[in-house]
């Protein structure tokens, strides 16, 4: 038996050759390779793989197409592994059809089973027309994932797809939508979708848990229904559900609800082009093998739902809990329509579902003047502004940089009528803002620094001095809605927290609070005390 080649020293010269330059590895090591003899050439074909990366990364056009037919050379070298290294390489240049033509013709050639699968993977990165016809002989069968693959690449090349948001869903019978957000959000949630069925009547809740409020429509509807909603981090379709089994078993089931009548309708109803989805097995690692023999037994119930890894308009993921995998279609919306206005963003600012959920926490404002002292990228004031009652914008941030994302986002928003001031300062210094002063704001907003990405230094401090500013900037009646990383409560007796939950903010808890100023009438010498929430931790779904 021959002694397969050792990893090792492989792997070492490839992470050395990773550090070179193209230059370097173009006029040094490649015409070193080229008069090297057949043993040393095995024995520094990691160069191969590394002209793949390096060029591909930093090389400009012309390095590409210099070194484009060097590799293509190589497919017919007599090693077999600098053939598969070849191969393996050439997609990272952007190979096209005269590249496809040389891997297809070394397949017609080759008696190699491992050297098939290579042809097969490279084949599957850019093969098109002529690969399929190629597939379609009975010498010329790489398996369905190959064939799904290359005909994955040219749905992609040559029938674009998106997804339709004005795309009326006329048969919903059973459907079950799931809005994913924050756990600790859940409630804000339920009461904007509570709203939106009283103006439409077109869905009804089913079941509100930790991080998820569910619906069932009742009448027709469109994507764009759901997305004028604006709190919830992310929608998903329920297509079903499987009780895990043994493996081949669960497998088969799974690649049944996929391909399910219910599933063909949704896709078929809310994409124009190709209907392609990237597939992913949610808290279980990256499952390749599993997403391989998956998309491959879907692909042969149903050929013309493509597995996609790339820029697919469709996710399906598997999501477990307690030996049950639901299946769940989710659009993939980059950049997500309900917050186009976004120009630009900041380190450590806002996700736009978020500020939606704490603008909504602020509840009704009439002739309201607003500020966010902590402006970041403005989103908290966007998302407030949009639900009417504001009179005027006051956004202060220490970052130059912010304050004039701020105005763009502001600007691009379109929200007429309001008007708006950014200025690049400590919110602590407010009363040199020309109209912010003692009793002159109705709302502050904000989503203040917490340390994780940006520095803040004695971060209770901050805190402590947001509230003690609050409670003078605030006019009587108005509120404070904010997150709080820090245990600790107001201790000016004008502000009384009015709601608290413990909020998912990616990683660690922080609690939201809404604070409101009292009347002269109603105000006492010692805060009160509310009774916290117990935290209800999302379980794995």
């Amino acid at each position: 038996m021959k002694k397969r080649p050792d990893k090792k020293p492989t792997k070492e010269l490839y992470e050395q050759l990773r550090r070179f330059s193209c230059e370097q590895l173009w006029e040094q090591e490649v015409p070193q390779f080229n008069s090297a003899t057949p043993e040393v050439r095995g024995q520094r074909v990691a160069l191969i793989r590394a002209v793949g990366v390096v060029f591909s990364e930093t090389g400009n056009v012309e390095q590409k197409d210099r070194a484009r037919p060097w590799l293509r050379g190589l497919l017919q070298d007599p090693d077999e592994r600098i053939r598969r290294y070849a191969m393996t390489a050439l997609p990272k240049l952007g190979a096209g059809l005269s590249e496809e033509q040389d891997l297809l013709s070394l397949l017609r050639k080759t008696t190699q089973d491992r050297e098939k699968k290579f042809l097969g993977q490279t084949l599957s990165k850019i093969g098109g027309v002529a690969t399929l016809q190629e597939l379609s002989r009975p010498t010329g069968k790489l398996g369905a994932q190959t064939e799904q693959k290359v005909r994955a690449n040219l749905a992609r090349s040559e029938a674009p797809s998106r997804v339709r948001m004005d795309q009326v869903l006329t048969e919903f019978g059973g459907l079950r939508i799931h809005l994913h957000g924050r756990y600790g959000l859940e409630q804000v949630v339920k009461d904007e979708v509570e709203e939106a069925i009283q103006a439409k009547g077109q869905f009804r809740i089913v079941e509100v848990r930790s991080g998820l409020v569910a619906l069932t429509p009742v009448k027709s509807f469109t994507l764009g229904d759901l997305y004028s909603l604006r709190c919830f981090g992310f929608l998903s379709f329920v297509l079903g559900s499987v009780r895990a089994v043994e493996e081949k078993q669960t497998l088969e089931s799974l690649a049944r609800v996929m391909t399910s009548p219910v599933s063909r309708r949704l896709l078929k109803a809310f994409t124009e082009g190709s209907i392609r989805y990237r597939l992913d097995f949610v808290s279980k690692g990256h499952q390749r093998g599993a997403v391989r023999l998956l998309a491959a037994r879907a692909y042969a119930l149903c050929p013309e739902i493509l597995n996609d890894a790339r820029e697919a308009p469709w996710s399906i993921a598997i999501r477990s809990h307690d030996g049950i995998d639901s299946v769940e279609l989710t659009p993939k919306l980059t950049p997500d329509p309900r917050f186009c206005y976004r120009q630009d963003d900041v380190p450590a600012a806002s996700h736009p579902p978020l500020a939606a959920c704490l603008a909504r926490l602020a509840g009704t404002l009439e002739n309201a003047v607003i500020w966010d002292p902590f402006c970041g990228s403005g989103l908290e004031l966007i998302e407030r502004t949009r639900l009417g009652g504001v009179l005027g914008v006051y956004g202060t941030d220490r970052s130059a940089e912010a304050i004039e994302i701020a105005q763009a986002n502001f600007a691009a928003s379109g929200v007429p009528n309001v008007r708006s001031k950014f200025v690049c300062g400590d919110f602590r210094d407010f009363v040199r803002v020309e109209g912010l002063g003692r009793n002159s704001i109705g709302l502050i907003i904000t989503n203040p620094p917490m340390g994780k990405r940006v520095h803040v230094g004695d971060l209770q401090r901050l805190i402590e001095d947001l509230l003690s500013v609050a409670a003078a900037v605030l006019q009587p009646g108005g509120k404070l809605v904010f997150a709080n990383p820090v245990h600790i409560l107001s201790q000016n007796p004008v502000l009384k927290l009015k709601w608290r939950s413990v909020v998912d903010f990616g990683g660690f808890d922080c609690r939201v609070e809404v604070y409101q100023k009292l009347l002269p009438t109603e105000q006492t010498s010692t805060p009160e005390t509310p009774k916290e929430k117990p935290i209800h931790r999302p379980r794995n779904r």
